[in-house]
């Protein structure tokens, strides 16, 4: 792949569920000394609160306003805490239950209203303004922040991205069948990617990089020879 001309102060990854940006885009960031952002957790974030409180995910007039009115916070943690980052909604910390795999099922859901990503992008597009920052999403490139020094697109098959999430469950304690996994990911993947607002696809000028069979290095240092560090 060619190489970057000079060092991109505004990366955008973008791809679908378990392509590996956040753990590639965490690495990336560390090794810039930069900023490092997973917005999904920010719909995540939203995802949780409607569950907490009761709402029809169905319920897009519901589910806009619950966005628009509730305050997520985003602090880095310390190293020893094992966590990238804390996420507080109305100065509440919830990240431990931001993964669940209710959360997962629904949160293609509630991030595809209009009202509920207009919310998500104003924010992180106020994150990702002053640069020095790696910002991976689903349309990071496309839609928050267009004007990206360098936008990258991992993919995936569908098989190697469940076979990932799997795995991960089951470090965490959590028995899922893979099955169950799969099919979570072709439905996020259907939501996502025919969704009318910020669908997910490569945006025209993005690098894209397939992950099957690599694993975070791999993809993590094929990311930086682009940079050309």
């Amino acid at each position: 792949m060619m190489q970057v001309e000079k060092i991109p102060k505004k990366i955008a990854i973008d791809g679908p569920a378990a392509s590996g940006k956040s753990s590639v885009g965490k690495r990336v960031a560390e090794k810039l000394d930069y900023i490092f952002l997973d917005t999904g957790i920010m719909y995540r974030a939203v995802t949780y609160a409607v569950l907490q409180a009761g709402i029809d995910v169905n319920d897009e007039d519901a589910v806009g306003h619950l966005a628009e009115s509730i305050k997520i916070e985003i602090e880095k943690s310390p190293t020893q805490s094992g966590r990238n980052y804390t996420i507080f909604i109305d100065k509440k910390d919830v990240t431990q239950y931001l993964r669940t795999h209710e959360v997962n099922t629904y949160v293609s859901i509630v991030s595809r209203y209009r009202r509920v990503r207009n919310a998500m992008t104003e924010q992180q597009r106020m994150i990702g303004g002053e640069g020095a920052i790696v910002m991976a999403g689903r349309d990071i490139g496309t839609v928050v922040l267009p004007d990206a020094d360098l936008k990258i697109y991992l993919e995936a098959s569908p098989q190697e991205r469940a076979r990932r999430r799997h795995q991960e469950e089951r470090v965490k304690g959590i028995i899922v069948p893979y099955e169950d996994i799969l099919k979570n990911v072709k439905m996020r993947d259907e939501i996502d990617s025919t969704r009318e607002i910020a669908p997910l696809k490569p945006a025209c000028d993005a690098y894209i990089i397939n992950t099957d069979g690599k694993d975070i290095l791999q993809v993590t240092q094929e990311i930086l020879g682009i940079i050309g560090v």
